[in-house]
């Protein structure tokens, strides 16, 4: 009843438990002929490589770390399978864990995931990399940080061009005769809140508009600081007219609040998202968003990974351009 080992295999096959090992790793010390009489007596008597016996032969254990901010998340739930694509072609696993947008404990699973030997780390929407740098080059495992960019020798990242997609997404909203423009952020200081916000004032400055900072409000990055954010913006003695959000997520729940408050969407409060999640053209009214190619962005943090354990060691930086898709949730402003 027990699991077949590799001196199992020796026994049966009459040679050392060396010649089994190379035989099975497809080493050229061994002839042909004795390679593949090894593997059918393996495969008969349902011999399993123990991955981890293995790692400690190559070095590597062929396991990827990833962080992720909520598995609730659409956003995160896109770049995981865009990863787990990658991964799965080239014969590594994926470790999933939560860091519920804390950075202590994000550190804590990085560490653990340190511990298991992983041969690399991604981490989406991260603070690990403003925080923790002399951490992360102490563990001296590559680290690719998604939508947060902080490059060092074991640190590298893929990232949307946060600000040229957010200047598109609030100029859209210039041109459709906007003046009093709010923006909804992520209080967590995360690099793409940032940069966000600084698409929105670039925008707003080269259409010669004041950037006011009652109109600047922070949520969480979720639906329910979205829906506190929007409250804040509608409580002021004149609301704006239209609100970019820092994701869509946060563009739901101040949908939520600009109907609770009985105002109407497009015509008394346009509204524009970012990422373009799976819900944001089912909304009512469809959402106008800024796309984000989320699963080519998870593959491209794991290929990064592989060119990192294929070639010496150099920064990887990557940018993607994002999309913005209008739809019915801004229309020109009430007269």
């Amino acid at each position: 009843s027990r699991r077949a080992s590799i001196k199992d295999i020796a026994r049966i096959a009459r040679v050392s438990h060396s010649t089994v090992s190379r035989a099975l790793s497809g080493s050229r010390q061994v002839s042909a002929e004795t390679t593949e009489r090894i593997r059918k007596i393996a495969e008969k008597v349902g011999y399993r490589a123990s991955a981890a016996a293995r790692s400690l032969v190559v070095g590597r254990s062929s396991t990827i770390g990833v962080v992720v901010t909520s598995i609730a998340d659409p956003f995160v739930a896109a770049v995981v399978r865009g990863i787990e694509d990658t991964a799965e072609k080239r014969g590594y696993s994926v470790f999933l864990a939560n860091s519920n947008a804390e950075a202590e404990r994000e550190v804590r699973v990085v560490r653990s995931f340190e511990e298991r030997r992983v041969d690399g780390i991604i981490v989406t929407s991260s603070r690990v990399g403003a925080l923790h740098i002399p951490e992360m080059e102490r563990m001296r495992v590559p680290v690719v940080l998604l939508n947060n960019q902080h490059p060092s020798e074991f640190m590298h990242s893929v990232m949307i061009e946060n600000v040229e997609a957010s200047r598109q997404a609030t100029e859209h909203l210039v041109r459709l005769g906007h003046r009093r423009i709010g923006y909804i952020g992520d209080r967590f200081g995360h690099q793409s809140d940032t940069e966000r916000l600084e698409g929105y004032r670039r925008a707003l400055e080269a259409a010669g508009l004041r950037v006011s900072r009652e109109l600047i409000a922070h949520g969480d990055g979720k639906a329910e600081g979205g829906e506190e954010a929007m409250a804040q913006l509608l409580a002021l003695p004149r609301r704006p007219s239209a609100v970019f959000c820092y994701n869509d997520m946060s563009a739901l729940g101040a949908m939520r609040r600009i109907r609770a408050s009985g105002l109407q969407i497009p015509e008394e409060i346009s509204l524009v998202g970012f990422d373009d999640l799976y819900f944001s053209e089912y909304l009512e009214p469809p959402l106008t968003t800024v796309r984000q190619p989320m699963r080519q962005m998870g593959r491209m943090a794991m290929e990064t990974l592989l060119h990192i354990f294929d070639g010496p060691h150099s920064t990887h930086n990557l940018k993607v351009e994002g999309q913005l898709i209008v739809r019915q949730s801004t229309t020109h402003p009430k007269e």
